[in-house]
């Protein structure tokens, strides 16, 4: 272990008031409040009617002890690993006998029945640490019949309580079919999910934030400081920087709010693919005229999908070749660089549509800004440096923040497991103060679901929360844009700090405030 690995070993991280005597707690029905659509009850019989629950102060008698599993599913996020670390501390609190089992690569690990019994030293080695490498990670999805059967025998055979599932809104889909498919088959495995994305779109009236995101967005502020410093120190170049966020700009809105680029697209404001080109070749004529030929312009990764145009031809494409396109997608299509006609029609996802995400956005808009500033017969000079900001946010140390968060949601978990919940996600309101304020509650996974229409077929899905264009972050980022144009205010947010003031140590999602 490095020296930094063995000294985060020992942070402790402060939990909310009411998890500190698990026994003078209890999770309590709230008889009021949001219903699920009514469309989704032919699909949940058995756990359409829950409501949700609040910690509360109440006495717990003697519990027995538990036989829980967990895992991850869908890419990492920091603070995962204390997920785990406060669910088995929590476990044994509730009866030391209690066993923690960690499903080994995700959903396919529960189907194919691997499991690991996880000891207080192994998972203690993990402790504030970031990345998934405890027990590992994957993407398959529970769907159909057997799968679902595959699950519960292994479910069975290591004789759960419980199964924790700690992922984004397709892995708490899988929880929420689990759950009723558990029930319909009688089988005793309760299932509660924990909200993890970097993205922060797993976000509800109850759910503030995902763990993870705040981890992720401090890495890439940190780097988009330092490109910054870089970029008005040479005074030479334009740094397009793309930004991970599959459907929704949140990350994009908060790494603006920390370091005040001189572009920053937000896709839910649905902007044309012209006036984006327009709006960038602008500011590079405005700022050549203050002797300005370097600047920061932030792109989310969902962006492209936002663009009218393009979205309707991207979904032409999934199903015609481009010679039978319609004579206006036509011409966008034709005008598009080569290498991103290239990545358009061969990078496809195994349902043979267009992987929006592989699609180097960074790279389209600087060569047609390029196109844009030779019709205006620019006079200055256009050096432009692509950049995508993705992995490096992934698995990072969680900050104080992720590492607090993570471990109240794996022990809120534990609680929700005691108490005899499934299909719920744990959630957290008032993140925005010190953590022993935050309230703590379950919500029925069915509460944030809808019915989407894919490939045709009606589905329950876990719906993405978007950025709300009329939100505080929002409104606060749009007041100030206009200055960050052609003023270098740029900020230096610096790497996550774990050690010093709390000022510095202690700092939440700027989006939260």
């Amino acid at each position: 272990m490095s020296t930094l690995q063995k000294k985060r070993l020992s942070y402790q991280p402060a939990i909310p008031n009411s998890l500190k005597d698990l026994n003078a707690v209890q999770l309590q029905e709230q008889k009021e409040g949001r219903k699920p659509s009514e469309h989704l009850k032919k699909f949940f019989p058995k756990t359409f009617s829950q409501s949700p629950v609040l910690l509360s102060e109440g006495v717990v008698k003697q519990t027995r002890p538990l036989r829980i599993g967990a895992l991850f599913s869908g890419g990492m996020a920091s603070g995962g690993h204390n997920v785990l670390v406060g669910l088995f501390h929590a476990l044994k609190k509730i009866q030391s006998q209690s066993q923690l089992f960690g499903i080994l690569n995700g959903p396919k690990g529960l189907i194919e029945n691997q499991a690991k019994e996880l000891q207080e030293k192994e998972i203690g080695s993990y402790f504030n640490q970031g990345g998934f490498d405890c027990l590992g990670t994957g993407r398959t999805k529970i769907e159909t019949e057997e799968q679902f059967a595959s699950s519960l025998n292994t479910c069975k055979d290591l004789n759960l309580d419980g199964l924790v599932i700690i992922g984004g809104d397709d892995s708490n889909t899988n929880a929420a079919f689990l759950a009723e498919y558990f029930l319909q088959k009688g089988l005793k495995t309760q299932v509660v999910g924990v909200p993890k994305t970097i993205d922060g779109d797993l976000r509800s009236q109850d759910i503030e934030i995902s763990f993870g995101f705040d981890s992720a967005c401090k890495t890439y502020s940190e780097i988009i400081g330092n490109i910054a410093r870089d970029a008005i120190s040479a005074k030479k170049y334009y740094h397009f920087i793309k930004l991970m966020g599959r459907s929704a700009s949140h990350i994009a809105l908060e790494c603006a709010l920390a370091t005040h680029p001189n572009l920053a697209f937000i896709g839910e404001e649905k902007k044309s693919l012209n006036a984006i080109v327009e709006e960038i070749a602008t500011l590079i004529c405005e700022r050549f005229e203050k002797k300005k030929e370097y600047g920061v312009i932030l792109i989310p990764e969902g962006l492209i999908e936002f663009i009218p145009e393009m979205k309707t031809l991207i979904a032409l494409l999934n199903h015609s070749p481009p010679e039978n396109l319609p004579l206006p997608e036509k011409k966008l299509f034709d005008e598009l660089p080569k290498d991103i006609q290239k990545q358009i029609l061969i990078d496809r996802d195994p349902h043979g549509n267009i992987q929006v995400s592989q699609i180097d956005t960074e790279a389209l808009l600087i060569e047609l800004v390029k196109k844009e500033l030779k019709k205006r017969s620019f006079r200055g000079k256009f050096s432009a440096q692509g950049h995508f900001l993705g992995y490096e946010g992934r698995s990072c140390f969680p900050s104080n923040f992720d590492a607090n968060y993570g471990y109240s949601l794996g022990m809120l978990a534990a609680l929700c497991l005691r108490d005899g919940l499934t299909g719920v996600i744990c959630a957290m309101q008032n993140l925005h103060l010190p953590p022993k304020k935050w309230e703590l509650k379950a919500v029925p996974i069915l509460h944030l679901m809808h019915l989407e229409i894919r490939n045709g077929k009606e589905k329950c899905v876990i719906e993405k929360t978007l950025v709300d264009l009329t939100s505080k972050p929002f409104v606060l980022f749009s007041g100030k844009r206009n200055r960050w144009r052609l003023e270098d205010d740029y900020q230096y947010p610096g790497p996550i700090q774990f050690f010093g003031d709390s000022e510095i140590t202690d700092t939440v999602p700027i989006t939260l405030l």
